[in-house]
Formats: C-alpha cells, sequence, structure tokens
C-alpha cells in the first residue's frame, strides 16, 4: 500500500511566553501595587525605626550611635511596664464589645414597636468622633456636675473621681471607648442576622429548639464571618487608644493611664525632650 502523503494543515504557532505563564503572573501584577505600597510605607519606615532605636536623638541634631542602650533603658523603666499592663487591660476587656453587640443586635433584629427610634439610638455613638466620645464621657466623670456621681448620689454613695483615682481611670476610658465600639459591632451583627438562613431557623423550631440552643446551634454558626470582623477591628479599636486617653486624661494621674503608643508621644515628641531614638525603641516593642 502506497503510504499516505504528509499533512498539509499548517501548525499552530508555539505560544508566547506570556500566554504561557498568563495564569500566574495575573494576580501578581494585580497584587503589585499594593505590595509596593505596604513595602514604601510600611516595611521601609519600620527597619529605619529599628535604626534610629540605636541613636541617642533629638530629630534636629547630630545622633550619637548608643547601641542598645535605649532598650536597656526601657527593661528598667516603670513607665513601659505600667503603659504595657495598660495595653493588654485594654486589649481583654475591649473584647466585650463583641458579645455587647451580639445582644444588642439580637434584641433589634425583631418586631418591637418604636424599633427605628431604637436603632437610631444605638446607632448614634457609631457616627461621632472619638474626640466627642471623650469630651462627653470626661462631662460624665466629673466630680462637681457629672451625671455618674449624680446617679450615684440617690443611692447614697459619695462622688467619685473616675479619671482622678489611679484605680479607676483606665476602666473609665475604656468604657468610653466600648461605646461607639460596640455600636460598631451591632452594625455588623445586624448584618450577618439579616443573612441567617430562615430555613435553618425553621428546621431548628421543628426540632424543639428554642432560646439559648437555638441561638448556639443555629444562629452562631452562620454569624462566623461577622464574628471575625468584629474581633480583628476590636483588637485594632483597642490599639487605637491614643486619641481617647489624650482628650481624657493626658496619661494622667501621674501617668497611670498611659498605653505604649502615648507613651511613645511623650517620650519622642512630647515633654521628655524629643527622645527620638527611645521613642522608636518602643514604638519596636509595640510592633
Amino acid at each position: 500500500m502506497a503510504p499516505l502523503p504528509p499533512s498539509t494543515a499548517p501548525r499552530a504557532a508555539p505560544r508566547s511566553w506570556w500566554r504561557r505563564n498568563q495564569i500566574a503572573i495575573t494576580p501578581w501584577l494585580f497584587l503589585a501595587p499594593g505590595i509596593l505600597f505596604f513595602a514604601i510605607y510600611v516595611l521601609i519606615p519600620v527597619f529605619q525605626s529599628f535604626n534610629v532605636s540605636l541613636y541617642d536623638w533629638d530629630g534636629l541634631g547630630a545622633a550619637e550611635y548608643v547601641g542598645l542602650r535605649n532598650y536597656e533603658e526601657m527593661y528598667w523603666d516603670d513607665a513601659f511596664y505600667t503603659s504595657l499592663r495598660n495595653n493588654l487591660i485594654w486589649l481583654v476587656l475591649y473584647l466585650l464589645a463583641i458579645p455587647a453587640g451580639l445582644a444588642i443586635a439580637l434584641f433589634l433584629n425583631q418586631t418591637v414597636t418604636g424599633i427605628r427610634i431604637y436603632k437610631s439610638l444605638f446607632f448614634f455613638p457609631f457616627v461621632i468622633s472619638q474626640v466627642v466620645v471623650g469630651l462627653v464621657f470626661s462631662w460624665f466623670y466629673d466630680p462637681s456636675f457629672g451625671l455618674l456621681n449624680v446617679m450615684l448620689g440617690w443611692v447614697g454613695l459619695g462622688p467619685v473621681n473616675v479619671l482622678g483615682d489611679e484605680s479607676y481611670v483606665t476602666y473609665g476610658i475604656i468604657a468610653a471607648g466600648l461605646w461607639p465600639q460596640t455600636a460598631y459591632c451591632m452594625i455588623l451583627y445586624l448584618t450577618g442576622l439579616n443573612a441567617v438562613d430562615p430555613e435553618q431557623i425553621e428546621a431548628g423550631r421543628l426540632d424543639n429548639a428554642k432560646g439559648f440552643r437555638m441561638l448556639w446551634h443555629i444562629i452562631l454558626p452562620q454569624l462566623r464571618p461577622a464574628t471575625f470582623i468584629a474581633f480583628v477591628v476590636t483588637i485594632i479599636g483597642a490599639l487605637r487608644s491614643f486619641d481617647l486617653i489624650s482628650i481624657m486624661t493626658a496619661g494622667g494621674p501621674f501617668g497611670q493611664s498611659r498605653v505604649l503608643s502615648f507613651y511613645m508621644f511623650e517620650v519622642a515628641l512630647s515633654e521628655y525632650g524629643f527622645r527620638m531614638g527611645y521613642g522608636a525603641a518602643i514604638a519596636w516593642c509595640c510592633s
């Protein structure tokens, strides 16, 4: 049998390098601007601040290299440990905003007379600035005319100077911060409750699930995304306590309400003589 003639169909041109790797490279092209900005505005300044922490520098004059002396001084600094302790207290107590926000969201996610008024009242703290919150609670805690001491007088208790007492000041500022943070968590949970599957709720009712059992086994598992976001945002909020402390106490009394960010500001840019190196060392411990 005679051999078949060779095929005359044109061969496909070899694919270019870009076409062969397009799927793997395209995501990195979209990420590149974000990575570039993160490197320029976060990573590089972090390493620059570590370099500054090795010097004794006032921000203007010549810098004197001191090695790890700033970190050694920080190790023996009682004010640093006070600030660190307050940071931990903020982190723990600020998490109370999550269950409080969930409880309020569960209350508002039902048909109640005047529910729109309730929603507006609970939503209001979220739209005001931290500076306003600090001023409002400063007046609320005032030992002379504050509403807190007026209410304590109704039950026969003496006036309490919350912001002037070393034992109460940190907890008083945290309570002020919890007011808007709880409202934010409430909004997250209200959004999550709108996405709860009604068929699962109905199936739970058929299985005689009520009250806490319904909440624990059916509703909360569907609120995991909202809970995760609330947890992350609340942790970030606890670390951003600078503005409330600055407005309400300026770190007092006797430095007992400081947190690390505020102490770093005091050391580097305030009354402690513009010690940029020591402030950078505190910033590195914060990070």
